[in-house]
């Protein structure tokens, strides 16, 4: 059975740092490309950083970048995303998001992790 568990979300305030974690099992991890996703109630789901199986290189969107590290452990079949100087403009929730491409592709969601930046 196919799961993503993320952990780590809560209620920090501005200028903060939190950890996000997300746990899989049910597929071959090392083998899929890794997102976070994040999404408001007014906004759509949108994409924060991405890591690759193979090389694991990273991707941030520009609001991010310099703020937020994405990385993984194959070994633990585990993602992670280190939250730095969080501004309340980052509250959401967040997503991980698991996908591989073989003839079919193979996507998979967490349930998402609640992040709220307030003072």
């Amino acid at each position: 059975q196919v799961q993503l568990v993320e952990s780590g979300g809560g209620l920090v305030q501005p200028g903060g740092s939190l950890r996000l974690s997300c746990a899989a099992s049910g597929f071959t991890f090392s083998s899929y490309d890794l997102r976070w996703y994040r999404q408001t109630p007014e906004k759509e789901r949108e994409l924060v950083a991405a890591i690759s199986s193979v090389g694991g290189s990273t991707n941030y969107a520009d609001s991010m970048k310099g703020r937020f590290t994405i990385s993984r452990d194959n070994a633990k079949n585990t993602m992670y995303l280190q939250m730095n100087s969080l501004k309340p403009e980052d509250t959401a929730v967040y997503y991980c998001n698991a996908r591989h491409w073989a003839g079919t592709l193979y996507d998979y969601w967490g349930q998402g992790t609640q992040v709220t930046v307030s003072s």
